[in-house]
């Protein structure tokens, strides 16, 4: 993972924790059950923010380089494995 996305993700995961931090004490403070699945769903777009980030690295990184560099069965791996983690499927 490139140093930028490495910071990058830090600051998502920040953002994250903080948001769980605060469902868990809206819940322990029985909030309203509304506010507490807005908070739910703000914390799961942050992860899939950071999930997009991480996979476009890995596209510009480790894929890209097997794409060049690799052999066939490399490839071959690297195109599954975003298969599945895309369709959310196991390989």
């Amino acid at each position: 993972m490139r140093d930028e996305t490495q910071q990058k993700a830090d600051a998502r995961l920040a953002r994250v924790e903080g948001q769980i931090r605060a469902v868990r004490k809206m819940v322990a403070e029985d909030r309203y059950c509304i506010d507490v699945v807005r908070q739910v769903q703000a914390a799961r777009s942050a992860l899939r923010s950071l999930e997009t980030l991480i996979i476009d690295d890995h596209v510009d990184t480790c894929v890209q380089h097997a794409l060049e560099a690799g052999e066939t069965g490399e490839r071959r791996e690297k195109v599954t494995e975003l298969v599945s983690i895309l369709t959310g499927k196991k390989k």
